[in-house]
């Protein structure tokens, strides 16, 4: 059986598609449907579910697709290696991120992997969490960027990097002209929140509680670019991850203001399957992504910074806020 077939088959595969396989191996839609064809004919077995749509791989497809992805990222790292004589693969990285990791920060990290790896092509998939941790379990995608990320008995999870937690305002908003604020002064504001099922919300819910601080749910979203839309028409404020917000403040549509008296943060990882062979070029992407890098802040005082895993560290008690919201905010 040739390789060009098991490609095809994993593609149909990856994209849920045959006219996008078709693409990605420049045949027609037609070629790519009788090389799947042709392997379930050998394998004396249906592999391709095409009563759906998006079609879906059977019990059998998912098994065979696993083995032949493995057999492949193998082979094209030997291949690369052997005519180029070094580690710079000629193949794709395939990526499922949150939607709200970034696409100006993963620009820069792609437009340096493309300088570093010139044969290598990075796609990254804009998604919601469930979905994330979806595509790394079925094998489309190499790996997953996640917040709060947490091992399970299918998944290894890396820490990345971990972004302040900041309140954010409209600039007309009162708290817009404090410096620093302390969790007290956030107390019987209207607050946009995330969607109850998501894990950042648990978070947010749980540090509110341990600063015994009540805010005023208006209104739920399940994605940052929806809670900064809804906070820069004034309906509320929010405590949001710093670098999602650089924009708007630079172009002063929001203002973010860095909270005092302890720290909020909210961690970023990479999930990927356990026991999952990545190809070198998955490797390389992934090594690039967790270099140390220079950490860009608000607070300008390193001291300042806890660590308590990545998530939330408090200060001592009297640096929260006072009963009735009495806490001291600095200008």
């Amino acid at each position: 059986m040739q390789l060009e077939s098991l490609k095809v088959f994993c593609d149909v595969a990856r994209y849920r598609s045959f006219s996008q396989a078709a693409l990605a191996n420049s045949v027609s839609q037609s070629a790519a449907s009788q090389a799947v064809s042709q392997i379930e004919r050998r394998m004396k077995a249906q592999l391709i579910d095409r009563s759906t749509r998006p079609l879906q791989l059977t019990a059998l497809g998912q098994v065979y697709y696993e083995g032949c992805k493995e057999l492949l990222t193998r082979y094209l790292d030997l291949e690369a290696q052997i005519l180029t004589g070094q580690a710079r693969l000629a193949t794709h990285v395939e990526v499922a991120a949150i939607y709200s990791v970034g696409l100006g920060d993963m620009g820069k990290y792609v437009e340096q992997f493309r300088t570093e790896q010139p044969g290598c092509h990075v796609h990254i998939e804009y998604l919601h969490p469930d979905r994330v941790i979806e595509k790394v379990l079925d094998g489309t995608v190499d790996f997953g960027l996640v917040s709060f990320p947490r091992p399970t008995r299918e998944l290894d999870a890396l820490p990345w990097r971990d972004e302040e937690m900041v309140l954010v305002c409209a600039p007309g908003h009162p708290l817009a002209q404090l410096r620093t604020i302390r969790p007290g002064l956030i107390e019987g504001q209207p607050y946009i929140a995330f969607d109850r099922d998501l894990r950042i919300r648990r978070q947010v819910d749980r540090f509110l509680r341990e600063c015994e601080v009540n805010v005023e749910i208006v209104l739920e979203y399940d994605n940052i670019e929806q809670i900064k839309k809804a906070i820069e028409i004034d309906a509320g404020v929010a405590l949001l991850p710093e670098p999602t917000l650089r924009r708007e403040v630079r172009d002063g549509t929001l203002v973010a203001v860095p909270l005092a008296g302890g720290r909020f943060v909210r961690p970023l990882g990479i999930i990927q399957r356990r026991h999952h062979h990545l190809s070198a070029a998955a490797r390389q992407f992934l090594e690039l992504l967790r270099r140390p890098e220079p950490v860009e802040s608000l607070h300008g005082d390193p001291a300042h910074f806890a660590t308590d895993r990545g998530q939330f560290a408090r200060r001592p008690k009297h640096g929260h806020r006072r009963r009735n919201g009495a806490a001291s905010a600095s200008k």
